[in-house]
């Protein structure tokens, strides 16, 4: 996507070791119901990494060991209804150690575990796919 990004955002990109290998979380988006990681606007006082630390307690009920290394970003552009807009997400992994049953969302999203190439099938942004792609290849050296 080409030109400066109206809205600045971050998003947790929430994972687990498993048995089987690494497992990543997404949520759905409320609009679309598309799958997408938890990701909001910046806080004011809070920094992109602690931003995106609360969108993954507020949209997918998970806390954990945050990254301050941002994995990188991705560009994708509001639905029109929405006001079209760009919005660059830059994301922070985050190793999940506590899973809640309740949480602010709970009611209006689902939440889903999968490994990172159905993760990677399931989003629709392509700079999302890349992200994964680019996570997979860091992070699941460690799973091994």
């Amino acid at each position: 996507m080409v030109g400066i990004a109206a809205i600045q955002q971050s998003a947790a990109l929430p994972f687990a070791y498993r048995r089987r290998g690494i497992k990543v979380l997404l949520v759905t988006s409320l609009g679309t119901r598309r799958w997408i990681l938890p990701k909001g606007h910046l806080e004011p006082g809070l920094t992109a990494c602690e931003s995106a630390e609360s969108e993954a307690l507020e949209e997918a009920g998970v806390v954990g060991t945050m990254t301050t290394r941002c994995l990188g970003s991705y560009d994708y552009r509001k639905r029109p209804e929405k006001g079209g807009e760009r919005c660059r997400v830059r994301v922070y992994a985050l190793e999940v150690t506590r899973i809640l049953e309740e949480y602010p969302e709970a009611a209006i999203r689902k939440r889903q575990w999968m490994s990172v190439q159905k993760a990677i099938k399931a989003v629709q942004e392509p700079g999302l796919k890349v992200l994964l792609e680019r996570f997979e290849k860091e992070f699941a050296k460690s799973a091994a």
